[in-house]
């Protein structure tokens, strides 16, 4: 009896102490504390919102819409040629303070070089492109789809949010800074790619041309994130800052067979080896980690915000780090920010029903995680499958191949600005974190010139509504965003350039 007392305690202690430790951990995760981080940011002058938002309206109006890489064709470019025509005619103190380059024919860089040129410049980036509308939407939209129209609050139609607000907001930014004879000690730099939603081939031009005048940058700030009025792990406004996005590459998967009619089926026929392939792929799932930044840099800025357990949770990943990890891999949107994630695409076989394929094949979409790399993911891919004979993998001829980008830092001049920016666009109190940008920006192409100082932010706050126009129907931009977004460019180049 004594000795099972002296158990029972024994393990009574050990479980007092994990719960001690355990509670410890949680009360100590939490923001890191920065004494810099505190930044005044500076009063920008005085705009006209009202009349931005004709602008913005007035540039939606011109559609500058991309379908495939090499776009605008030419002859098919007078679009861009009505658009910068217009952007200079609305904005002509800004365009008079800056030298203007052509890049790839339609592509715009544009520089204000500052009192020090010696000093690394800020590059502020936007693009003139939009998507398409999908055939016979129109109608779905409460106002044309480029109409530009101003109502409600809101700038409607096709780019508001992605991209010419960004756009607008930069040049009404740098219009009303050069009106009132402000100057900039370190060189400013306008970058707007012509064709990002396609290819991105001007931004890329853009970057090799500052590469070879040995141009390393101390910022450069393209779209990708924003404040987000219902964060999904929180349920509470975050704003968050893209330090990083995802690489992009696709697979080709084939199994080639020697066909035949449907009603002498062999075993294990082509079709059925893409079907096996597609399921290995799917059960071995390349690894996620939590640990990693920018992802464990997001959840210690937002724990504040975090329901107890949650937080508890994380903080104690030595413990409950599965479970987590289990979790995270059941909801897509959080897997997407932890892990290079799989996707099968496009299937092909046969023509007919009752002909078995000759060349059965799937296209396999990978969005790579800063962990790995297009050599990785391939490996990876041919390691899964190798078990299933016969088949042959290679890069998707038709698709995009790029790095993930590196990492930017968090404890730079750069960020803290940001982060300032950020948090007064939220209101003073919204949570600031840095995160992964899932999706391509044309920002990737700056890695080619900065390897940590790459970022990718609005000033604007978006709810869920809001981010439904991203590529869908009803896009909008509101007219308070758009001020947001003008004030915070302005200070963004006030505070770090002057």
């Amino acid at each position: 009896m004594k000795l099972a007392l002296k158990i029972l305690g024994g393990v009574a202690l050990v479980v007092a102490i994990l719960v001690g430790v355990v509670l410890w951990n949680t009360s100590q995760f939490g923001p890191k504390t920065d004494a810099q981080a505190a930044i005044t940011l500076p009063e920008p002058p005085a705009v006209d919102v009202a009349a931005a938002a004709e602008s913005l309206g007035a540039a939606i109006r011109i559609q500058t819409v991309t379908y495939a890489s090499g776009d605008p064709k030419p002859g098919a470019d007078q679009p861009w040629i009505d658009l910068q025509a217009a952007l200079r005619e609305r904005y002509p103190a800004v365009f008079a303070k800056m030298a203007m380059e052509k890049v790839l024919t339609h592509a715009m860089l544009m520089t204000w070089t500052g009192t020090d040129p010696s000093l690394p410049p800020v590059i502020l980036m936007a693009h003139q492109d939009v998507v398409p509308v999908n055939p016979g939407t129109d109608a779905d939209w409460t106002h044309g789809p480029f109409g530009g129209v101003v109502a409600d609050g809101y700038i409607w139609g096709r780019g508001a949010m992605d991209d010419k607000g960004s756009l607008i907001a930069i040049l009404e930014a740098g219009d009303a800074l050069a009106k009132s004879g402000w100057t900039p000690k370190r060189t400013v730099i306008f970058a707007f790619g012509h064709d990002e939603e396609v290819s991105g081939r001007g931004a890329q031009e853009i970057f090799a041309l500052l590469k070879s005048r040995n141009v390393t940058p101390a910022m450069v700030l393209d779209e990708g994130f924003a404040v987000l009025y219902n964060f999904p792990l929180t349920g509470k406004p975050a704003a968050l800052i893209g330090v990083a996005e995802k690489g992009y590459v696709s697979f080709q998967i084939t199994a080639a067979t020697e066909g035949g009619h449907s009603s002498r089926p062999p075993r294990d026929s082509g079709a059925v080896r893409i079907a096996r392939a597609l399921i290995a792929l799917e059960e071995k799932q390349m690894p996620a980690d939590l640990s990693a930044p920018p992802f464990n840099e997001m959840i210690q800025a937002v724990s504040p915000d975090l329901p107890f357990m949650t937080k508890m949770a994380f903080a104690n990943q030595w413990l409950l780090g599965s479970v987590i990890a289990g979790q995270v891999g059941g909801d897509a949107s959080a897997n997407a920010i932890v892990r290079t994630t799989t996707a099968p695409t496009m299937l092909t076989g046969s023509i007919k029903d009752n002909v078995l394929p000759q060349r059965a094949s799937a296209v396999v979409n990978f969005r790579i995680h800063p962990n790995d790399s297009v050599a990785s993911v391939t490996q990876h891919v041919k390691d899964a499958t190798a078990h299933i004979a016969g088949l042959t993998v290679t890069q998707y001829e038709d698709g995009i191949g790029s790095e993930p980008s590196p990492v930017s830092a968090t404890d730079s001049e750069a960020y803290r600005v940001l982060e300032a920016v950020a948090r007064a666009t939220g209101g003073g109190e919204v949570a600031v974190a840095p995160a992964l940008v899932i999706g391509a920006t044309d920002a990737r192409y700056a890695s080619a010139i900065s390897k940590d100082a790459i970022y990718r932010f609005a000033p604007a706050i978006y709810d869920d509504v809001d981010l439904n126009g991203f590529h869908g129907t009803n896009e909008r931009l509101s007219v308070d965003n758009l001020g947001r977004m003008i004030k915070g460019y302005a200070q963004i180049m006030m505070a770090l350039c002057s």
